[in-house]
């Protein structure tokens, strides 16, 4: 038989997309999470899900996350009965990992999956604020949570539940999305992180302060789930030359709010600030100046917004 001439284009080769193209089509790095909902009998589930995301990350009044799982998944219907979930991430042990697969393998019960967890569930901090209302617990052996609340109003989504067989209209970008898939913007309430990487993030970070994450390479075949372990991070300096001048900060602070003035020292403060950012960061100032009935920002004035902004980080 005739071998079948495969077209290259400049180096590459046009893969055909299919189903799952995360895993049957790519090679993806991924977050590898458990994803942990209130069973109809209360009880936490655990499902092992890297579709998972940073969705609304700034200029909102809350933060999000997005989860894409199958509908008819123990997690999808939880998430649907309850609004309720947390995301605990994972570090690379392999034990841990093995886990992961098998909490990720479809058609079992929560009752069957749970039996032998190896994971140890406690309480998160809703729970503590909440004690008359049930909560998924989370994983202890975790190196950060996330406790969420599905944002059901999104999309129209607030009429959605769990049925046999999901049939159209689909929903957009949240909750039923298609006859088998499911999205839920999921607004953080808070994030639990032990106290090591808490530290290091308050602190400042170094290359022995990250946790050890695995990644998921998406692709699998018929027999494995493939994912590397945590190796040491490497640090890449921003170029200085990155920065911006002080006139560009001069010029943009001058037509930026016609009562609310900025001295150089002030502007002298913002040259580190990327581009991009600039004006967003200006707008704070000056929300911060009216609020506080100034209309010269000095550079006293810009150390009290700058430490305002650390303590809000922190």
């Amino acid at each position: 038989m005739e071998e079948k001439q495969i077209e290259e284009l400049n180096g590459f080769r046009d893969l055909r997309i299919v189903d799952n193209f995360y895993q049957t089509s790519s090679f993806f790095p991924m977050p590898t999470t458990e994803i942990g909902t209130l069973s109809e009998s209360g009880e936490t589930n655990l499902g092992s899900y890297s579709l998972c995301f940073p969705y609304y990350i700034a200029g909102k009044d809350y933060y999000a996350m997005v989860l894409c799982c199958r509908n008819s998944s123990n997690t999808a219907k939880n998430i649907l009965r309850t609004g309720k979930c947390s995301i605990n991430f994972i570090t690379d042990k392999r034990e841990y990992f093995k886990e992961a697969v098998r909490l990720g393998y479809p058609g079992e019960t929560t009752e069957e999956k749970m039996k032998n967890c190896i994971f140890h569930l406690v309480d998160g901090k809703r729970a503590r604020e909440n004690a008359k209302e049930q909560f998924p617990k989370i994983i202890q052996e975790a190196f950060q949570v996330f406790e969420c609340t599905w944002v059901k109003e999104l999309d129209g989504a607030q009429n959605d539940t769990v049925q046999e067989e999901y049939l159209p209209p689909y929903h957009q970008f949240n909750g039923i999305t298609s006859e088998h898939g499911a999205h839920f913007i999921l607004k953080i309430d808070h994030i639990l992180m032990k106290p090591k990487y808490y530290d290091s993030i308050i602190n400042g970070v170094n290359p022995r302060s990250f946790p050890q994450v695995p990644v998921d390479y998406g692709y699998r075949d018929n027999k494995n789930f493939w994912y590397t372990r945590f190796r040491r991070p490497i640090a890449e300096p921003i170029p200085k030359s990155k920065g911006i001048s002080l006139d560009t900060v001069k010029y943009a602070a001058s037509r930026m709010d016609t009562e609310v003035k900025f001295t150089d020292e002030a502007c002298a403060k913002l040259v580190k600030v990327p581009r991009v950012f600039l004006n967003t960061v200006l707008k704070g100032c000056v929300a911060w100046a009216k609020e506080n009935n100034v209309t010269l920002i000095t550079e006293k004035e810009m150390e009290i917004i700058q430490d305002k902004r650390n303590k809000e980080k922190k």
